[in-house]
């Protein structure tokens, strides 16, 4: 009978963990992605609602340079003056420091902003927290501040030119 009951208490403390640390958020696409302020890689402070007027391209990774994100970033890097021909302004999320962020930055020599969700706010706004790290997931936003496609699935190797499409394809 102890062995019953200790069974059941644990199991019940893993499933209230799991349920702590859910995507309980759920963004649709044509909602308006909601706004926050982030410091980037040097301190300076970003503001969502700043960028009307731009498409942008928000997408959390769980951690600088490892090699699922080191591709994901280097595949944006890659196609980056496509990016910026087309006015898309990209920002890469994690919960990394802005140091971490410098080093990444200089290393694979990536030309856009990384910022810090060191508190988890803004991947709890948008559905992508996680215990340890911020799941994988991209937002495209207008130039109206509305979410125009979600990405729950990414390919790291091709990511860029995906984003570069489907940005293509709303024009039409």
């Amino acid at each position: 009978m102890i062995r019953q009951s200790t069974k059941i208490f644990f199991l019940s403390v893993i499933i209230f963990s799991c349920n702590l640390f859910s995507d309980e958020v759920h963004l649709n696409e044509g909602q308006l992605a909601p706004d926050f302020t982030l410091l980037d890689q040097d301190g300076a402070p970003h503001t969502l609602s700043l960028y009307k007027g731009k498409k942008v391209v928000i997408y959390f990774y769980p951690k600088d340079d490892t090699p699922g994100c080191t591709k994901e970033a280097c595949s944006i890097r890659d196609n980056y003056d496509d990016f910026t021909n087309q006015d898309i302004i990209v920002f890469g999320i994690s919960y990394d420091n802005s140091n971490t962020h410098q080093r990444f930055i200089q290393k694979y020599k990536l030309p856009f902003n990384l910022l810090s969700d060191s508190d988890k706010t803004v991947s709890q706004l948008y559905g992508t927290k996680g215990a340890f790290f911020p799941m994988r997931k991209t937002f495209l936003i207008d130039e109206y501040g509305k979410i125009v496609k979600i990405y729950d699935q990414v390919s790291v190797l091709d990511h860029g030119n995906d984003i570069l499409l489907d940005f293509s394809n709303l024009k039409n």
